[in-house]
């Protein structure tokens, strides 16, 4: 079995909309002049560092932006030009929402159960609804279809639609769920969640909002036809939701036998540490950070634990930080004390993911991680698995096709629209994928 990282290549519309209430960074840089190019460049540079490293890793593609048939839905008519037009007059706000490139952040597109651990022998996913925030909730049908596209043998792989949408079952996908693997015991998934959809609404946060219902996370967990004894519900703390830790990856991250967290990212962290411990016979390395050694501001801001934990080749772990941690002295100091102290981690890798920062996603936002054996892997369609001649030529197609800025304006230019309906249909011959978005049916 091997991890494999499929990040979302950043989409031809990425703009600083400021669209994530409870997202810091999202917020500050709203209004920020996009420039798409050289934000699917950093993307997919973090994606060839860790390739050429031997590291698992592959492509999906972005979602079809501006989405005109969102739109419709909300009352705008005509001509695709009368919608575009009409939405920047009369609720720019909207043509905004439903322009956004959120889909590359992948972490959010589903929760994903390799075939280890479910009760069919089959790899699971299950596709976010995002039913939290407008802009994201466009995303779920596309993101079926384009997992649909490339797990599409159905003897291996199994893809189960959006929850139910609504307050009740909110689904924030991957962001919010940890797998935690140990040699010889059991693999544990580790559901954060903020709220429960139904009965007792005590213990929230009270500046920003929870996403992550509990009923939620045990609906996927039944869908994976998990086992009892390998699933964990625990519910984010209030206090770090309040100070921007939307998502459980914002103040935590693990990988197999490694867990990092924040204490603030959870409740009760002590009895959480005592129940990780019993669940995978205390053989878990548990590293908690306190608020002294790393405020909770200063987490948010640096990102942290929103890095990428990955097996090397070679043995041991790398951790791949964004830019960001290196200029914060706090974070900085953390990371170098992590990585004198006795844990699995052997390296430290640097990726330039800015233009993805300012949106408040890191390195981890980026990637949905998908384990994969040698038969799976074969299984797996078109060509999404990147090597060096995919990098090579993803690089030059996106310096040819991307543009290196982008203001409201342009959204309501159907020519701009039919660029990237263009765009996308190149990308989808070569990736090999086929006719995965609408208007290429």
């Amino acid at each position: 079995m091997r991890e494999y990282n499929f990040d979302g290549l950043v989409g031809p519309t990425h703009q600083y909309a400021g669209l994530s209430h409870g997202n810091l960074a999202s917020t500050k840089h709203r209004g920020t002049l996009g420039n798409p190019r050289a934000a699917a460049l950093q993307g997919l540079g973090k994606m060839q560092t860790l390739a050429r490293l031997g590291v698992g890793q592959a492509v999906l593609p972005p979602q079809p932006r501006p989405l005109v048939g969102a739109l419709r839905a909300l009352g705008f008519a005509g001509t695709h030009a009368q919608v575009l037009v009409a939405a920047h007059q009369e609720a720019p706000e909207l043509l905004l929402a439903c322009s956004s490139a959120s889909a590359m952040w992948a972490a959010n597109a589903a929760t994903v159960a390799p075939s280890t651990d479910t009760g069919d022998g089959r790899v699971h996913f299950t596709v976010a609804n995002l039913s939290s925030m407008f802009h994201r909730s466009l995303e779920a049908r596309q993101t079926e279809a384009t997992l649909s596209a490339i797990f599409a043998d159905e003897s291996r792989f199994v893809v189960h639609p959006a929850l139910p949408s609504g307050t009740h079952f909110s689904d924030e996908g991957a962001a919010n769920h940890t797998r935690l693997l140990v040699p010889g015991v059991n693999a544990l998934h580790l559901f954060g969640w903020g709220r429960r959809g139904f009965g007792n609404q005590a213990n929230l946060p009270s500046r920003f909002p929870a996403r992550q219902t509990l009923e939620a996370s045990q609906a996927v967990a039944r869908l994976h036809q998990l086992p009892q004894e390998s699933i964990l519900f625990w519910q984010q703390a209030p206090q770090g939701i309040d100070q921007g830790a939307f998502h459980t990856d914002v103040l935590a991250v693990g990988h197999n036998h490694f867990f990092l967290f924040h204490e603030q990212a959870f409740c009760e962290p002590e009895k959480l540490e005592a129940e990780l411990q019993r669940r995978l016979s205390g053989q878990l390395v548990l590293r908690r950070v306190s608020e002294a050694e790393l405020g909770v501001p200063e987490a948010v801001q640096s990102y942290l634990f929103n890095s990428q934990l990955v097996t090397l080749p070679a043995g041991g772990m790398a951790i791949l930080v964004p830019e960001e941690v290196r200029a914060n002295s706090q974070a900085e100091a953390l990371l170098q004390q992590l990585l004198a102290e006795p844990n699995p981690l052997c390296s430290i890798l640097d990726a330039d993911v800015n233009a993805s920062m300012k949106n408040g996603g890191g390195p981890a936002c980026l990637r949905l991680r998908v384990v994969l054996s040698d038969q799976e892997v074969q299984s797996v369609r078109g060509r999404v698995f990147l090597d060096e001649a995919l990098g090579l030529e993803l690089t030059t197609f996106i310096g040819r096709r991307y543009r290196d800025q982008l203001a409201l304006e342009d959204l309501r230019d159907p020519m701009f629209l039919l660029e990237v309906e263009t765009l996308l249909d190149e990308l989808t011959q070569i990736l090999q994928l086929g006719s995965i978005y609408p208007f290429q049916r």
